[in-house]
């Protein structure tokens, strides 16, 4: 007769955890892999246009911003008004690295990457230390926000100032013609997906949750608030480095617009205030919604503002928690309510079946 424990079932406890666990993944894998799908087919939609194949690139490129701002704003409420400078960080890293110093592509990218996470936790270190607050914290970022743009001006010998600068060294030929941008950049975010959901599923994940609900209860409950906020800023800007760089070679020109704050980050925040924040696949849902609405209103010119203008109105009126949670709590309403309906149909029949019985025996 065999040692090993079962359960209930006749099965080994390990043999049932690791069953949850393969399901567990399954539950993450399934619908990261059908959004990739469904973002797969775009090109064969958009055919030989150059220009909206850009476009496309560039809405997975916000993707991937805003699911590393979701990372340190959704999981742990630090406010960084710095997405577009860290990412531009990673870049103008790259570029440089490639272009002047002449380093492979590879090498470049993880340079400019490990830069902009180092300066990432850095800002988030500064601010715990000092205790800084939501709006200080955004304060702080947004002044090195500014501050960035003022040097791609200012070091115009390597950034090519306000004009940008073009990107060579085989880097075109490399990324362009061996693999299509496109797809480099869905790949990036469908990683990105990846790790934003394992993460969320591990204790790191928890501790995250736990001290944006409430930070004097994650304290109570052993959490380390000032580590983990560094981490999700580490964790964030890495994606945001790495998502830079990558985008910035696959573009092939740079400009201090191209990770403007104006440009970069406000659309980030109204994209993620959009999908859901803290949520999983709002990121990709808002920037994929807003790039849409965007090349639907290009030919409005100032009006589009105003229809920018709008829909935040009806967002934060109408579902100030995101698209995705709004659907969510009204499934779960329709759920409950049917589940309510079954319940009073099964008391009812019961009811019926007690008072015919009833009736039987009073017969007898």
């Amino acid at each position: 007769m065999s040692d090993r424990p079962t359960g209930s079932a006749g099965t080994s406890p390990i043999g049932g955890t690791e069953a949850r666990s393969a399901r567990a993944l399954g539950s993450l894998l399934i619908p990261i892999a059908a959004v990739g799908a469904a973002l797969a087919l775009v090109p064969l939609w958009l055919g030989d246009s150059r220009v909206l194949m850009g476009v496309a690139v560039l809405g997975l490129a916000f993707a991937c911003y805003t699911i590393g701002f979701n990372v340190i704003f959704g999981s742990t409420g630090q406010l960084f008004l710095c997405v577009g400078a860290l990412a531009g960080i990673g870049g103008y890293g790259a570029a440089i690295l490639t272009d002047t110093v002449g380093l492979p592509i590879v090498v470049s990218i993880l340079i400019a990457t490990l830069a902009a996470t180092f300066i990432g936790g850095l800002l988030s270190f500064i601010a715990v230390r000092r205790s800084l607050g939501v709006i200080f914290t955004g304060i702080v970022t947004l002044i090195f926000s500014m501050s960035f743009e003022a040097l791609l001006l200012g070091l115009s010998d390597l950034t090519g100032g306000d004009t940008g600068r073009l990107i060579y060294s085989g880097t075109d030929t490399f990324l362009r013609e061996q693999i299509p941008p496109y797809y480099l950049m869905l790949a990036l975010v469908l990683v990105f997906l990846l790790v934003h959901g394992l993460l969320r599923r591990s204790h790191i994940g928890w501790a995250f949750r736990a001290l944006r609900d409430d930070e004097v209860a994650a304290e109570l409950a052993g959490v380390d608030v000032a580590r983990y906020r560094v981490y999700a800023a580490l964790i964030g800007a890495a994606m945001l480095g790495l998502a830079g760089s990558t985008y910035a070679l696959t573009e092939g020109r740079l400009s201090p617009t191209t990770f403007g704050f104006g440009q970069v980050d406000v659309v980030v925040v109204v994209m993620l205030a959009f999908g859901g924040i803290g949520t999983l696949f709002g990121p990709t849902l808002g920037a994929v919604t807003f790039t849409v609405v965007d090349e639907i209103l290009i030919d409005f010119g100032q009006l589009r503002l105003v229809a920018y203008g709008i829909l935040i109105i009806v967002l934060f009126l109408g579902m100030p928690r995101g698209v995705i949670p709004t659907v969510a709590s009204l499934w779960r309403r329709v759920r409950g309510l049917e589940g309510s309906d079954a319940a009073k149909s099964t008391d009812s029949a019961a009811g019926r079946l007690e008072a015919v019985s009833g009736e039987s025996q009073s017969a007898e």
